[in-house]
Parts: C-alpha cells; structure tokens; sequence
C-alpha cells in the first residue's frame, strides 16, 4: 500500500515538475519576444532621427545650392543601409510613400521573375500600412511631416509563433499524460479485480467439494432423487461459476461453438430461476451458427445482460432475446421493458464501478464488455434505450465456418 502512495506520489510530482518546466519555458519564449520587439523599436527610432538628419540636410542643401551639407551623414546612411531585415515604409503628408524598405515592390519582382510571399507595393499600400499600422505604432520623425510605418521582420514573425507551439506541446503532453494515468489506474483496476476474482475461485473451491461429497452421502441414505437432482444442478453451476472466476486476467481458450444452442442454454436456465412475474420471449434460428467462443464465459456474459435487464425491470415486465446473423456476424439482442438509460450513459453502463443499483458493485457490465471484445473480438453496445420504456442491449460476434 506505501509503494503504490509513494509510486503515485513520484507519478505527480514528475507531471507537475514537467509542467512547471515547460510553463518556465513558454514564459521565458515571451519575455524574448517582448525584447526582442522592443529591440526592434530602438532600431526603427534610430532610423527615424537619422532620416530626420538626412531630410533636414536635403533642404539645407536646397536651399544654400550646396552639397557639401550632404558629404558629413555618412552615419545616418549607414544606420539607414544596416537596416536590412525590418520592412518599412516612409509616409509623406499627403499620404504618399516616399521610400520602402525591405519590401519587393512589383517592378522587381518583374525583373526578378517569381519571389515567394512577394509583397506587391504599388498595389497594396493601404494594406501594408494598416497592417504595420497594427503590428507597431507608427513613428511621427521629429520637425518634419513623414511617419514610419514597419512591420516585424521575417525572424520575429517566426519567433511569435513559438509561444502557440509550446502551448500545443503542453496540451500534447497534458493529453500523454491523461491517457497514461488513465491507462495506469485501469490496468490497477484490472489488477486487483482479476486478484479478486481468483482468489473467489480458490475460496468457492473448498466448499464446494465438501457439498460433492455430502451429496454422495445423501445419495446413500435413500434421500429423495429429485432432491439430489436439484442439488447436483446447482453444484455444477457452482463448479462452472468457480471456472469461470478463475479464467478471468488469464487468455481464455476460444473453441467453434454453436451459439444459437450456448445461448438459449444460459438463457433457458435463468429463465427457469427468475420470477415468474417476467415474460421470457426468445427468437433465434433453427440452423446452426458457428463462432470461436468461450462458452462459460459467454454463458457468464447472457446472464450478465439478463439479470441487468430483470433489475431494471424490478422483477416484473417482458424480456426478450433475439438471434440474427448476416453474412458476417451473428447478432445477439436482449430487450427489456425496464427504466431504461439516458444517451448520455450509453458508454458510461461499461465502465467498472457505475450502476444505478443500490447494493451493486458496478462490474457485471464491464466484465461482459471485457469477455466480449477483449476475449472475443467482438462489440457489445447499448442498441437503443428511452426512459421509462425499456432498453436493448447488442451482442455482435464475428462467424466461422
């Protein structure tokens, strides 16, 4: 009991630790970007003063008719030339572009042929600037009536996708890590149910073959026959419930049966121990159908759905089962006119620990879908149930030669 608190106990702090990690992560990614982009900034209003410097030499140089203004921006040039990944348009107040950068504007992507992603801008202007305009706050230059307008570079767009894929890792691992604990704690359960069930076994065996033996002894002291009959019937069920708990957590031994005659068997047989207050219908083939089977652990699985459908039916109502096949598969159905079950439970019924019983454990259904498509690699559902009137339930084996 300790190692399985402490195996779970190392279980979650390794999810959590994980967590924590990729959580540190993702934090980390942003704060980058943020930095990054706020590097980006910096080198865009460097840019903007050293076009200010380049636009005030320009009209000073008009004006005096001089070019010797020009010959000292030898740095602002350079800052402008350095600036070869931010794409940037430069507005003029009229609303005119007066300079792009790093934008494929349509007369070069003519001379070049074709360039990926190409963004044309003689033809989207409007576009451009109001989608830079929502990436980044425009940059009025000082003493002047231009703006900047840039968009993130080609790295930045890259990096803020980043954060999306460290979520989608995240919920991945979240979805590793459910199905993990999940598929953990189901095969704990199966574990200790299939301990439980031999275990059953063991301890019904003791008794029973005293009752064998008693039974011998009655037989000698001219006991009524008909009484030792009755006896002798529930000893073999005995024996053959005591087989059947055994079988559980081990690979069961799948042999050609008929099971039109295993099925109206089992069925037969609870018929004859069930109230009388239950109509019992059956309908199934004359011929003969063919199926790898188990028979006591199908025989386990009929009155399995049986008994479930006489609790629902609180001892009183109609039961009917029915056989039909096709070319492939042979069809088992058992029909009540119980409370039924609400849609939303119809996988729900299947799951070990769920009943609506009072005193149930919950696992007569989980175990007839275990036997069922486990063991026999067939599928058992709920057909169809509406509250108040009934269910029916479906049993569906593959057919043999």
């Amino acid at each position: 009991m300790a190692f399985t608190i402490n195996r779970n106990m190392t279980r979650w702090i390794i999810i959590v630790a994980s967590f924590i990690i990729i959580s540190l992560i993702l934090w980390n990614t942003y704060v980058f970007f943020q930095n990054f982009k706020a590097e980006e900034r910096s080198k865009m209003e460097i840019t903007s003063f050293a076009q200010r410097d380049i636009f005030k030499a320009i009209e000073q140089s008009e004006i005096n008719n001089s070019d010797d203004i020009l010959a000292d921006l030898d740095l602002a040039w350079k800052i402008l030339d350095n600036n070869n990944t931010t794409p940037m348009i430069l507005m003029n107040g009229d609303s005119t572009a007066s300079t792009f950068r790093n934008i494929i504007t349509k007369t070069e992507v003519d001379s070049i042929h074709a360039i990926k992603e190409s963004k044309y801008v003689d033809e989207n202007i409007k576009l451009l600037i109001s989608q830079y305009g929502k990436e980044n706050k425009p940059i009025k230059i000082e003493n002047t009536n231009q703006t900047i307008y840039y968009g993130n570079s080609s790295l930045l767009n890259k990096l803020k996708y980043y954060p999306l894929a460290l979520l989608l890792i995240i919920l991945l691992f979240a979805a590793v890590a459910y199905f993990f604990y999940k598929s953990t704690k189901t095969a704990d359960q199966n574990k200790l149910w299939t301990g439980m069930a031999k275990e059953t076994a063991h301890q019904i065996g003791t008794p029973l073959s005293s009752l064998v033996g008693w039974t011998e002894i009655l037989r000698g002291e001219n006991v009524n026959p008909d009484y030792l009959v009755e006896i002798e019937k529930d000893i073999t069920r005995l024996q053959i419930i005591t087989d059947r708990f055994s079988k559980i957590g081990s690979l069961p031994t799948l042999k050609r049966c008929d099971i039109v005659k295993e099925t109206i068997e089992s069925y037969d047989y609870l018929k004859s121990r069930s109230s009388k207050l239950i109509d019992f219908e059956i309908s199934a083939p004359q011929e003969k159908l063919y199926v790898n089977l188990n028979d006591q652990l199908f025989s386990w699985t009929i009155e399995n759905l049986v008994k479930n459908a006489i609790d629902a039916m609180k001892g009183r109502g109609a039961l009917k089962l029915v056989i039909t096949n096709d070319d492939k598969y042979v069809k088992i159905t058992v029909e009540d006119t119980g409370k039924g079950i609400s849609k939303q439970s119809y996988n729900s019924v299947f799951q070990p620990g769920y009943t609506t019983k009072k005193r149930g454990w919950g696992l007569g259904l989980s175990l007839a879908k275990r036997i069922i498509e486990d063991y026999h690699n067939g599928k058992i559902k709920v057909l169809n149930s509406e509250i108040g009137k009934g269910t029916t339930m479906q049993i569906s084996l593959k057919l043999i030669a």
